[in-house]
């Protein structure tokens, strides 16, 4: 948080016009902050929900490293102590969240209680939670306890969901730099020379892994929206006034659909590959044969669709009443279109990996 104000006035400071004071700095990183956890702003123009989340996984990661330090330093290796140290984490996060929305909420820029603090629960107890598995040994214990080969599909999962999420960052980034001049002049455009040009570009930063989730829903099929006049996806383009926000600058510039659209079909099934590729190299002598394999590659694939739409879902949002009411892609039909592509490819790969193995 400190961090985050510090950035906040550091943009502030290369403002020619002198900025915000330092309280509205930290007022705004506050909001931030919140954003990252699920909260909504009520603004004169209509609800801001959309969670920046560069900075959600940020603060994952700050929660998973206090977890792991809590069991080190005091050296728990039982689930009673680890499960009484993960409930002051989660308590003491949620409630801190809680405080900052009512400190930082104001007239001009309500902010409820509920959301943020359930927010906060939720990311606070996933991301400390599996911190303090991982350093107190009992992660192992917990995937053993799951039906058939718990770690090779926890692990064949995250193979396949951060292949997809890699291949879908690295779309945006190529469609970035085929329009890098927008980029350029979409970073420079608005008011303070360098202070908006650093704000520009690092709110743009903050946002990336959210249209990396785009990139996922029209990969998937379905598309992705930005706000209601524009949609994109492989069947079709349809291009509307959007924010002068430089990440912006990879949408496509006219209605064709662009080669990158239908290049990008395949990556669902490429992350299914992977994912099966992964799962049958890592079942043991006593996870079965090719058939069984196979099965669960199915398995390991429509979970990957399970956690990419709920990516999806999370990355979503919306920036007011108007035009801008619904921003990201269908978190249920990329879902579901991720589930059924890598499903079957995971189970191809699982299959052949699995014979090959064993052969």
């Amino acid at each position: 948080m400190l961090a985050l104000v510090l950035a906040v006035v550091v943009v502030q400071t290369l403002d020619p016009a002198g900025g915000l004071p330092l309280l509205s700095s930290g007022r705004v990183a506050g909001q931030l902050w919140l954003l990252a956890q699920g909260a909504q702003i009520q603004l004169p123009a209509g609800p801001l929900r959309i969670a920046p989340l560069l900075l959600t996984l940020g603060i994952a990661w700050g929660l998973s490293a206090a977890g792991r330090s809590v069991v080190a330093l005091r050296e728990l290796a039982t689930p009673r102590s680890v499960g009484a140290a993960l409930a002051v984490l989660v308590g003491v996060h949620t409630v801190a969240t809680a405080g900052l929305a009512a400190l930082v909420s104001g007239s001009a820029a309500a902010i409820g209680l509920i959301r943020p603090a359930v927010g906060a629960l939720v990311l606070a107890l996933l991301a400390g939670g599996l911190g303090m598995l991982r350093e107190s040994g009992l992660r192992s214990a917990v995937l053993d306890r799951f039906p058939g080969p718990g770690r090779a599909l926890a692990r064949a999962v995250l193979a396949g969901t951060l292949w997809l999420a890699a291949s879908c960052t690295a779309v945006v980034a190529v469609a970035l730099v085929a329009d890098i001049d927008r980029v350029a002049a979409l970073a420079t455009g608005l008011g303070g020379a360098s202070a908006g040009a650093a704000g520009q570009v690092a709110l743009s930063l903050l946002l990336l892994p959210n249209a990396t989730a785009a990139v996922v829903g029209l990969a998937a099929g379905p598309g992705f929206l930005v706000g209601a006049g524009t949609l994109v996806s492989a069947g079709g383009v349809t291009l509307s006034s959007v924010p002068a926000l430089p990440l912006l600058a990879a949408l496509p510039d006219t209605q064709a659909v662009p080669l990158l659209a239908f290049v990008s079909q395949a990556l669902p099934v490429l992350a299914g590959l992977a994912t099966g590729t992964s799962l049958g190299r890592r079942l043991g002598e006593h996870d079965g044969g090719v058939v069984t394999a196979a099965l669960w590659g199915i398995v390991a694939g429509v979970a990957v669709g399970a956690v990419s739409g709920l990516g999806v879902l999370v990355a979503g949002g919306r920036l007011g009443d108007a035009a801008l009411a619904e921003v990201g892609a269908p978190a249920l039909a990329t879902g579901l279109a991720v589930a059924a592509q890598a499903g079957i490819a995971a189970a191809v790969a699982a299959a052949v990996s699995r014979w090959r193995a064993r052969s």
